[in-house]
């Protein structure tokens, strides 16, 4: 248990750490400390508190870092909770413009986070394959071409044109929308495979072998729809964390797979999960922050979050990726 005199002395060393990335001696702490103390007793409390593994000492000579356990000390009990500032809400607009198209949208969130808070930023969209077929139609564009367009209850959409062998006849148009409505729409994703769908062109009548083809860019639509996206950026912005300079390819591979940072993620959508150096259990992460939250659309769910060295400002940009977070859930839902 550490006494109100460690806690404050603590808190100190972590903020200071955090704005200037040199280990924090105890004369420079005197001021930012609001008791009076002298310099001897702050370093006796500093001792203490690297005895009890809150802090560490790079050198012999050297002042004082956070550990990992010296953050989460920080990040659970002694920061000031704040909300978003003004960098973050005045994208709202900005973000609400890209809304019609949920992979756009993806990518300027990402693109905004990793802006304002100078890391790597990094967002999932969920992946569809539990998701449905709300919608899928095929629009005549001209005599041999055609744009083929689909949309889960999950909010994705996609399309593809289409260079068909024949013109888009309204015959065809009404097979293809009979079709659609008698054994597309409503069902899982992960039902479309290619030998579904050609079992359904041998129950047609008429137009089977135009719509085959049509068939078979449909079947590539809907396994695209139903995988996992990543977006990420701001890869460049990890050059300026020091603490990083030996593993940025690992980081930033582990970032364009995404499966990691969803195990990291919490479980209920707009919870922050906060991972801290060696707490997110992979080597290549070992110094770095994690701040991710979990946002839902429908009954999907997607990532969004942002990874930096250990010292990132955490009482500024937790709240910060909620609010996003939240942001873009609300976003993709509508």
């Amino acid at each position: 248990m550490l006494t109100e005199r460690q806690k404050a002395i603590l808190g100190a060393v972590v903020e200071r750490y955090i704005r200037t990335g040199e280990p924090v001696g105890s004369a420079v702490l005197l001021p930012a400390l609001s008791m009076h103390i002298s310099s001897a007793t702050v370093r006796s409390e500093m001792a203490e508190l690297s005895a009890q593994g809150f802090l560490e000492q790079p050198h012999t000579s050297a002042g004082r870092v956070p550990s990992t356990l010296g953050y989460r000390y920080y990040v659970d009990r002694l920061m000031r909770k704040r909300e978003a500032d003004e960098a973050f809400r005045r994208f709202f607009a900005q973000l609400s413009r890209s809304a019609h198209d949920p992979a756009r949208l993806l990518e300027k969130a990402v693109s905004v986070l990793a802006d304002i808070t100078r890391c790597a930023a990094v967002s999932t969209l969920p992946s569809d394959a539990g998701a449905k077929l709300s919608r899928v139609e095929l629009v005549p564009l001209g005599e041999s071409t055609a744009l083929l367009v689909l949309l889960t209850d999950g909010g994705v959409v996609k399309n593809r044109l289409l260079r068909l062998d024949f013109p888009p006849t309204p015959e065809l148009l009404e097979s293809f929308g009979a079709l659609s409505a008698a054994a597309l729409c409503g069902k899982p994703m992960v039902d479309f495979s290619p030998a579904y769908l050609q079992g359904l062109t041998a129950s047609l009548d008429t137009n089977a072998l135009e719509l085959l083809p049509v068939l078979a860019d449909f079947a590539e639509l809907a396994r695209e729809a139903a995988q996992t996206r990543v977006a990420v950026e701001g890869q460049m912005n990890l050059l300026a964390h020091k603490e990083l300079s030996g593993n940025l390819t690992e980081i930033v591979t582990l970032l364009r797979e995404g499966h990691k940072l969803r195990e990291l993620t919490g479980n209920e959508p707009g919870a922050v999960a906060v991972k801290i150096g060696k707490e997110s259990g992979t080597p290549a992460l070992e110094n770095t922050g994690l701040i991710l939250a979990k946002y839902r659309i429908g009954a999907q769910e997607g990532t969004l979050g942002i990874v930096g060295s250990t010292r990132i400002d955490y009482a500024r940009l937790i709240p910060g990726v909620r609010y996003l977070s939240q942001l873009l859930g609300e976003l993709l839902s509508n």
